[in-house]
């Protein structure tokens, strides 16, 4: 799979295959009626959440709302207590097996936070690793899309270097290369700013953006950096104590009068942390 380096290895990926259609006016995925718990910890409580095809959703939410653990379901990293998840009318929860889930996780692609390059390889070896995992294209034709690659976005020419010779957000940008590798109709941005100071950061989601445009790809971004999902979003949703309590667009959550989203936007503490 395009995101995890212990994928059993698969070949004759076709460049430039079709998009998956989804049913005309139906969401390309759709999650519906999600419970998951860890012991007595309830982190999503029949939490529904639709994307369309192109669109760019940020998932938001406090560190440990359940922004992540809704997200990686999509790619059989967590799994619902409850509920139904569908891909272009693919019941997801029916999955089992590798081979059960390679499909899907061919057409993902997985920005982790923090990057997760490979310390071991180039840059130029971790964007080519998912393409040596999962093609059958020659060393010619991996290099070519890696140089592609690493030139949509802006680091054309390093495949040589080590990840430690990037700055931070250079390693944003040569993972989110490694996630492009083969041209995912999907991508799941896992905290795509954390770490990285605003002027970096703006540069990632200007990026991010970009891409969306130029690939047409359907993105979900987990994030609680509110400026990214104001530069990619087409919309929001906010998770708090395990349910939605706002979607809509940036500027519908600008006018929110719930108190979570003003406590979100301006930083404020919860009402019985308040002095």
């Amino acid at each position: 799979m395009s995101f995890s380096p212990n994928s059993s290895s698969s070949s004759g990926l076709n460049a430039g295959e079709a998009r998956t259609p989804a049913a005309p006016g139906a969401p390309l995925i759709a999650f519906q009626g999600i419970y998951k718990a860890f012991g007595n910890n309830l982190v999503l409580q029949g939490v529904d959440l639709e994307v369309f095809s192109g669109e760019t959703v940020a998932v938001m939410g406090r560190s440990g709302s359940g922004k992540t653990v809704l997200t990686s379901m999509l790619v059989g990293l967590n799994f619902p207590d409850q509920g139904s998840i569908r891909f272009a009318g693919l019941e997801v929860t029916q999955l089992k097996t590798d081979d059960d889930w390679r499909d899907l996780r061919l057409k993902t692609g997985y920005l982790f936070q923090g990057s997760a390059l490979y310390d071991s390889m180039t840059v130029g070896e971790n964007v080519a690793f998912p393409m040596v995992q999962h093609t059958s294209w020659s060393e010619g034709e991996i290099a070519r899309r890696v140089a592609e690659k690493l030139h949509q976005v802006g680091l054309a020419g390093t495949e040589a270097l080590e990840p430690s010779e990037l700055s931070g957000g250079m390693q944003r940008r040569a993972a989110l290369a490694r996630s492009l590798a083969l041209d995912p109709e999907i991508i799941i941005y896992d905290e795509p700013t954390a770490g990285l100071d605003p002027i970096t950061g703006d540069g990632i989601g200007h990026l991010m953006r970009r891409l969306q445009k130029a690939l047409r790809v359907t993105s979900i971004v987990v994030t609680h950096d509110l400026r990214l999902a104001q530069l990619v979003a087409d919309r929001l949703a906010l998770l708090h104590e395990a349910r939605w309590v706002f979607e809509g667009t940036y500027e519908e959550f600008l006018q929110s009068s719930h108190p979570e989203v003003l406590r979100f936007l301006h930083k404020e503490p919860p009402q019985e942390e308040a002095t």
